[in-house]
């Protein structure tokens, strides 16, 4: 509507966004540039639970809550640059509204009861620009969204809007969202909220660079490769990826919409774990099946595996197959491993079917049109981060090309080898085969895991901390791995924040770049490990990641307790921001 495609559409669309979104941050600024008071800040610390009450009960006021985060949104927005729409206006005057209810014209479809109980009274919550919310644009990061908002919200924030939540951001996302950091013309670079010299991780990068930073009390992302967990992991808060069903998606845009092989999920980012089971629980409360078509009508179903007592069986993976864990995240993985050791639980070794031929299974399905529906979503001039825009280059060379170089590879490196030869565009037969080579390994991981009797699975969401700004390329988009893994199975897995990077303890052996070890590595894993640098690094977040399986997401918050605990008595527990 607003921009055509003409060969200074994108220049416009950045300078519109631009200007767009500083307006809204200085206006912002002009009612809450002052610091925290003494009240604001007791506010600030509340709990989702106690924030709720103390609405419900009448002892805090929305428009307090308002400024005590408005004014946390634009510190979390001076530091990291992780706001992409400050909506405090919008806030304000839902909040304003007879008696804090529903909006008159709420078009959900949920019960009077349930909408009248407003589990998330006064909890402020921040929203990745890729989920609809009428009146707003819902850019992905692309250009051509830009000056074209929604005339309908999704699924998700309809129900958060019935339950009480006040929406007062949307954040940051890279162009077109697949991204191993979050940068873009519309929106610029955002940085970790723990060295400015580093980025956030994935799409929701923004999110949790807002939620690590205070700057709200929930994100809620998207996640079709790690976008919930990767950055999770990189700013040192709790995530939680749900299966399919769990959680409304409807609403929820992408560069790649209709991929059904590999969908597009929705789910919540948290500065604590409490808070994490808190709005999962509350939000099935509000029984989203009413909401989105997409969820099935499954209810809460408590879990509690610390008074049953029972130990536990944890099977971990060390590796992806692919790119090894670096020295600082394998041992966040080591030091949970031996905490559960400690309190008594079975801690195994998993090695389930071959892991780097499932991802290549999943690398295909995601991108089996070759690229094309991100590069028509691209206007002239317009550009996919490095990463990014390396893979497509790969997957569009003439096949007879790649042949060739994947046969000079294969007796070195026979995974990129492998990854020559499949990538390219899909016909639909060549398609459905894949699927049912997926189908065929999800059962395969369904045996083994039961083979074995396992509760949990631990492993790492990334196989590095942050990475410094710039070094996207190198770390490659392969690096999702762990947590796209997940998704291909549809298993339901969180991001545990566990420890910082320390520059004594997670550096490189000396001379690791001419060692044996090194030299058997594959090309691309090579090419990764030149962005580890443990000293860069010191003080960053490290965690690790906890999956169950299908449906399975209150016994895995359980199971992310249990591992709380049990570092905690280590003595070893994070400390965030």
């Amino acid at each position: 509507m607003f921009f055509s495609s003409s060969s200074s559409a994108f220049e416009r669309a950045c300078a519109f966004k631009h200007e767009q979104r500083q307006a809204s941050l200085n206006a912002a600024s002009k009612l809450f540039s002052s610091s925290l008071t003494s009240s604001e800040e007791k506010l600030h610390q509340l709990p989702i639970s106690k924030l709720v009450s103390g609405c419900k009960s009448g002892d805090i006021s929305p428009f307090d809550i308002i400024s005590a985060y408005g004014k946390k949104a634009l510190e979390a927005q001076r530091c990291t640059n992780c706001v992409a729409e400050l909506m405090l206006d919008d806030a304000t005057r839902s909040v304003s509204s007879v008696s804090w209810g529903p909006a008159a014209d709420s078009d959900s479809y949920s019960s009077d009861l349930v909408v009248r109980s407003k589990p998330l009274l006064g909890v402020p919550v921040s929203v990745k620009d890729c989920i609809d919310i009428a009146g707003h644009d819902t850019t992905v990061g692309l250009a051509r969204r830009v000056g074209q908002p929604v005339e309908r919200s999704s699924a998700i924030i309809r129900l958060l809007e019935d339950a009480g939540a006040i929406v007062i951001a949307k954040t940051t996302v890279p162009t077109a969202l697949f991204s191993v950091d979050t940068d873009s013309k519309l929106f610029g670079t955002t940085s970790n909220p723990y060295s400015p010299d580093h980025g956030v991780g994935a799409s929701t990068g923004g999110g949790a660079a807002m939620v690590a930073c205070g700057g709200s009390k929930v994100e809620i992302g998207s996640d079709v490769a790690g976008s919930v967990r990767f950055p999770a992991h990189f700013c040192g808060v709790w995530s939680l990826k749900g299966s399919v069903g769990r959680w409304p998606v409807t609403g929820n845009q992408s560069s790649m919409m209709g991929v059904e092989s590999v969908p597009t999920l929705t789910g919540p980012l948290t500065r604590s774990l409490e808070d994490l089971e808190q709005i999962y629980k509350r939000v099935i409360d509000m029984r989203p099946w009413e909401y989105d078509y997409t969820c099935v009508p499954i209810p809460w179903r408590p879990v509690n595996l610390q008074e049953e007592g029972r130990r536990l069986k944890w099977g971990v993976v060390w590796t992806d197959g692919v790119i090894p864990p670096s020295p600082a995240c394998k041992r966040a993985l080591s030091s949970v491993a031996d905490s559960l050791r400690e309190q008594g639980h079975e801690v195994v070794d998993f090695v389930p079917p071959n892991i780097s031929e499932f991802l290549e299974v999943g690398y295909q399905l995601a991108f089996g049109d070759s690229g094309q529906q991100i590069r028509s979503n691209l206007v002239p001039k317009e550009t996919v981060n490095p990463a990014l825009a390396s893979f497509l280059d790969l997957i569009s060379l003439p096949r007879l090309f790649k042949k060739l170089l994947a046969k000079f590879c294969f007796s070195k490196d026979p995974i990129y080898a492998n990854l020559l030869n499949v990538m390219h565009a899909k016909t639909i037969p060549e398609e459905r085969a894949l699927i049912v080579k997926r189908d065929q390994f999800r059962e395969a991981w369904h045996e083994q895991w039961a083979k074995e009797g396992l509760d949990f699975v631990l492993t790492i969401p990334a196989p590095f901390p942050a990475v410094k700004h710039g070094e996207g390329l190198k770390a490659s988009l392969m690096t999702a791995s762990y947590s796209f893994l997940f998704n291909l199975l549809d298993y339901t897995a969180g991001s545990v924040p566990v420890t910082k990077v320390d520059k004594n303890l997670d550096a490189l052996p000396v001379n690791f770049f001419t060692s044996p070890e090194y030299d058997a590595m594959n090309v691309i894993c090579k090419t990764s490990y030149t962005v580890y640098d443990a000293e860069s690094m010191h003080g960053l977040p490290v965690g690790v990641q906890i999956v169950g399986r299908r449906l399975e997401e209150e016994k895995v918050l359980e199971g992310m307790k249990v591992i709380q605990s049990a570092l905690i008595q280590k003595g070893i527990a994070f400390e965030g921001k």
